[in-house]
């Protein structure tokens, strides 16, 4: 099995002056991938090269910090510096690959200048900027001090970087990035002969070709109460107050939460059909065009492609084979049993009568085990 390079995060407790210490750092990351991106839209103006990275390397920070207006870049680490130059060339590399048609996914737009106002801030700390995790479980981060880890578990192998995030809600992580280890992970999850297909729905998450069906949890419909309760309460607060800022990390500790309750369900159930399954079969879903549709309330709340995108990385980590059969097979529509297609139905028939055979089809279940016969399983 090939090495897979996966992130594993941890929240930071950090102290007063440690956030201040992380809050230079997250303004002066910000500064220097701002002054790059201003650098090659007027390389771009004036019709010249783009500069290349060691270039903006010398006169935006070495350079930048013998000037008295750029001199408090001195006061961060110059790796947090140097990397978000990288950030900024790897936006460019992704702007113009999707220009020329060679990058896969939703086409991606020009860099732009990042705000202070932004809810989400990171910085990336590689090998060489000597971070370094002390014995006592401490996070020990240059210029910045031995930060608080609440671990959840251990790190399988060594890490190769480590990226400090700030989110929305004010919370901090650490994010470490780890290459697997086939061997730990072949003893983990041994080979299988089981095979499944999946069909992923809304009245069910997920509804499985051995007629397992998982119900959706629907976390934010469930959590919808509450945060009309701080939405409200936002809204009686004046523009620019202190009063509205704290409003506004309530609302954003709700989708927090939301968020991370739905991760760690996919998470958990995706890891449950990975161990249990060899090969799985799985809808390529338009996912885009179904959160535009009346439905992109429910959709956006499934997390269906949070959930695929682990089905994919999971099987590749531990051997298992994952099958996405066209959006346009029609798995409705066919009887599971004999073949028989029968059209479309409308999305309120959840149980039908083939007419060749007369078997009485569970709609959800038929869909799952043409899903796997589709894939050749």
């Amino acid at each position: 099995m090939p090495r897979v390079q996966l992130r594993y995060a941890f929240r930071l407790y950090p102290t007063a002056g440690q956030q201040a210490a992380l809050g230079r750092a997250f303004g002066c990351a910000r500064v220097v991938y701002n002054d790059a991106v201003r650098a090659r839209r007027e390389a771009h103006v004036q019709g010249l090269p783009y500069p290349k990275l060691g270039l903006l390397s010398r006169l935006l920070i070495t350079e930048a910090k013998r000037r008295a207006e750029r001199a408090w870049l001195g006061q961060v680490s110059a790796v947090v510096l140097q990397q978000a130059l990288r950030d900024c060339e790897r936006a460019y590399t992704n702007f113009f690959a999707s220009l020329r048609g060679e990058r896969q996914g939703a086409r991606v737009g020009e860099p732009r200048m990042k705000s202070r106002k932004d809810r989400r801030q990171a910085i990336r700390f590689t090998a060489n900027a000597r971070w370094s995790l002390t014995a006592c479980g401490k996070l020990n981060l240059p210029k910045i001090g031995e930060v608080k880890v609440r671990w959840s578990r251990t790190l399988p192998t060594e890490p190769s970087s480590v990226t400090v995030v700030k989110d929305a809600a004010g919370r901090f992580f650490a994010s470490f990035v780890i290459d697997t280890d086939p061997h730990a992970d072949t003893e983990r999850m041994s080979e299988t002969d089981q095979s499944v297909g999946i069909d992923l729905g809304l009245a069910h998450f997920a509804v499985l070709s051995d007629g397992t069906k998982i119900d959706s949890p629907r976390f934010l419909r469930r959590a919808e109460k509450k945060l009309k309760k701080v939405q409200r309460e936002l809204a009686r607060k004046q523009k620019g107050s202190n009063n509205r800022e704290k409003a506004r990390v309530k609302i954003a500790r709700v989708h927090a939460q939301v968020a991370d309750a739905r991760r760690e369900f996919c998470h958990q159930l995706s890891t449950k059909v990975i161990r249990e399954n060899q090969a799985i079969a799985i809808e390529d879903l338009p996912v885009r065009a179904l959160a535009r549709s009346k439905m992109a309330k429910s959709v956006h709340d499934t997390g269906w492609a949070q959930f695929i995108d682990m089905l994919k990385y999971k099987a590749k980590r531990y051997g298992r084979t994952l099958i996405q059969i066209g959006r346009y097979e029609p798995t409705s529509q066919v009887c599971s049993m004999c073949g028989h297609h029968n059209g479309p139905k409308p999305l309120d028939v959840r149980e039908w009568t083939c007419p060749a055979c007369g078997t009485v089809h569970d709609r959800d279940v038929n869909a799952a085990r043409n899903v796997k016969k589709a894939a050749g399983l």
